[in-house]
């Protein structure tokens, strides 16, 4: 019995000279990164097998090209937290890089090695509200935190599948994530007959990204998808929390990075996607 309230004294003792740590300073624990960044990448019907191929070849030169290790280095922290998925139907997200630590050229060779490990397979719709929905709850769920929390998405047609991507977007912006956009200037009709968009770029201005210092970097096709993705990731990487927000100006070359404050809206409306898609089968029907 004696033996007993000794015991409860000593760890009375302990406790109250080591008392647990709040919630609060346990999150603090977490890694400090410059930036946590979520690449979310495109695998729809209008994307064939080589095409995948050639732009999941291209992520993985990119993370590795010395101007964006540069900009890594660059930072207050001088590393980034970094995931990847691939994204086609509403329900259709496939994780492939889990949050990983990025300082310097033998931890991104890591993550590229692991990227090019991956079999390439492509799908068929495009729901960039679903590759959204799917990636809000993924900030924060890593042993990281970051200064900034950033989605970078890219991908080659509107939204037709799934909820209404403005909708989406505004949930992650309320989450304090800010969307950039990579829309690739495919101009080649999906595999199965959808139309496709010809300012695409505008769409994603308009009714994709969104956030502080949000920004689109289109490419032309996939041939210069490689020069496009590696200049978009050192524009995103090398962006500082305190620096000043470009203003947007007058119509700039599809080449060029497209800086927002808010969206401009899109004159054909963020549905045009889900419309061309109803219209596509309205035929197919009536044949």
């Amino acid at each position: 019995m004696h033996r007993g309230w000794l015991v409860l004294l000593v760890l009375a003792w302990l406790t109250a000279l080591f008392p647990p740590l709040p919630r609060e300073a346990a999150a603090q624990e977490k890694i400090p990164v410059d930036l946590e960044l979520l690449l979310a990448v495109d695998i729809s019907g209008s994307i064939d097998p080589d095409e995948a191929k050639l732009q999941r070849e291209g992520y993985a030169r990119a993370i590795v090209d010395p101007a964006v290790i540069k900009a890594i280095r660059s930072g207050i922290h001088g590393r980034i937290a970094l995931a990847y998925f691939e994204w086609s139907d509403n329900y259709m997200q496939t994780d492939m890089i889990e949050w990983t630590l990025v300082h310097d050229q033998a931890s991104a060779e890591a993550v590229a090695r692991q990227l090019l490990e991956h079999p390439v397979r492509t799908a068929r719709r495009t729901s960039i509200s679903g590759a959204i929905l799917h990636a809000v709850p993924r900030f924060g769920s890593g042993p990281y935190q970051g200064l900034r929390r950033v989605l970078d998405i890219s991908g080659d047609g509107p939204n037709n599948d799934g909820g209404r991507v403005d909708l989406a977007r505004d949930q992650a912006l309320a989450a304090g994530i800010v969307i950039n956009g990579l829309p690739i200037m495919n101009g080649r009709v999906n595999t199965w007959g959808f139309p496709v968009l010809e300012d695409l770029d505008r769409y994603y201005e308009g009714c994709v990204i969104g956030g502080p210092g949000a920004f689109v970097v289109a490419a032309e096709g996939f041939d210069t998808f490689f020069e496009a993705i590696r200049r978009k990731l050192v524009l995103e990487i090398a962006q500082r929390p305190a620096a000043p927000v470009l203003q947007p100006g007058p119509r700039q070359p599809k080449s060029g990075p497209i800086l927002r404050t808010e969206s401009p809206g899109y004159e054909k409306g963020c549905d045009i996607g889900e419309r061309q898609s109803q219209e596509f089968w309205r035929r197919r029907f009536d044949q």
